[in-house]
């Protein structure tokens, strides 16, 4: 099973990908974990990503690529892979299929976890934290026992400038705008499957498995 796993921020793919990945048995691959592996085992295109990195710039296409498909060629992904953070735009998604088709391990779908902008918002900028022991909550999903108060050491909760309804439009915004012509892309080539995610985890992921099962 080769799939890629696309979704806004707040729409719960982390959850969705540790359950893929325990049921089918293929790895999670990380835009992030993909760099730390190829940094880690110095492999000149790691070294190239670290200098760009370095340097505060942003590694281009043509090293990411590279590690994409040094992570792809992997022996664990031979019989099938999760990609999540990769591709972002469409000639990344030209160039990943040149490489699946170079190594025989062509995509199967496109899991696309679907959740109207409104109900991420409310996921997003519920979030509480404690600012001395760091504990996290939130206003809906998961509470203090008092408004507004830790459980653990009673400090006042505060909310995080990035977790504020302003800041959390622009980045849906600017992620909005990024993923659909991703999704018109897989769209147009008959993989892309699209569940919705604004259910409970476990219905989420048993829509998911109906499709990918089919």
């Amino acid at each position: 099973m080769r799939l890629i796993l696309m979704g806004l921020p707040g729409a719960g793919k982390g959850t969705q990908a540790e359950k893929i990945n325990e049921k089918y048995g293929i790895p999670h691959i990380s835009t992030g974990d993909m760099f730390r592996l190829a940094i880690k085992e110095g492999t000149p295109l790691g070294k190239e990503a670290q200098s760009f990195m370095d340097n505060g710039e942003l590694v281009p296409d043509s090293v990411t690529n590279g590690i994409v498909e040094e992570r792809l060629a992997k022996d664990d992904c031979e019989e099938g892979y999760l990609l999540d953070g990769f591709p972002r735009t469409i000639p990344q998604a030209e160039a990943l299929e040149d490489i699946t088709n170079k190594l025989d391990r062509k995509l199967d779908y496109v899991i696309h976890v679907d959740v109207p902008e409104e109900k991420l918002l409310e996921r997003l900028t519920g979030r509480r934290v404690c600012p001395t022991c760091g504990t996290s909550y939130h206003v809906i999903y998961n509470p203090p026992k008092v408004d507004g108060v830790c459980d653990k050491d009673g400090s006042a909760l505060i909310q995080r400038d990035d977790d504020t309804a302003e800041t959390v439009q622009k980045r849906l915004d600017v992620n909005v705008a990024q993923a659909q012509p991703l999704l018109d892309f897989y769209e147009e080539k008959g993989i892309l499957i699209t569940v919705d995610g604004d259910q409970a985890i476990d219905k989420v992921f048993e829509d998911i498995q109906a499709q990918l099962d089919k």
